[in-house]
């Protein structure tokens, strides 16, 4: 006899946080983003939800790389923009090293991505390559959306 699992709750934290933020333009984006993962040693590829506002309604720490790699698979992207009935997200990582500049692979996942988004109905608004310094590259503004 196979047994079925049925999942009855997923575990998220809540905290509280005095402001809201909400996004404007991508600037408003990476300073949220270096707020939280900025001056980590290793990759962390982030994940801000929002409302129909464009107000920062969750974010969550989708994966933690190496130095200079970070895998990411777009079921864990979106589950916490589903989990919290996002209407869209922006979608982050920052480079150790300071630099700013985009890799083949963060444009490919950036396609990925977005691609995925359409189908969840849940719009990529952006992907930064972000420092601490709250630096960035949007590759929304190089292009690389369709």
């Amino acid at each position: 006899m196979e047994k079925i699992y049925e999942i009855q709750r997923i575990k998220q934290i809540v905290q509280e946080v005095e402001e809201r933020y909400k996004i404007r333009c991508p600037e408003d984006a990476a300073k949220v983003a270096a707020h939280f993962i900025g001056d980590d040693d290793r990759e962390v590829f982030f994940v801000m939800c929002l409302n129909t506002k464009n107000e920062v309604v969750a974010v969550h720490r989708c994966h933690i790389g190496s130095l200079n790699a970070s895998i990411v698979h777009p079921r864990e992207v979106f589950k916490a923009a589903i989990l919290n009935n996002s209407a869209s997200i922006i979608v982050a990582h920052q480079h150790p090293s300071g630099d700013v500049t985009p890799s083949r692979e963060d444009v490919e996942m950036t396609k990925r991505l977005a691609e995925s988004g359409r189908i969840l109905g849940i719009e990529v608004l952006d992907h930064l390559v972000i420092n601490y310094k709250a630096e960035y590259t949007s590759l929304k503004e190089r292009g690389f959306f369709s």
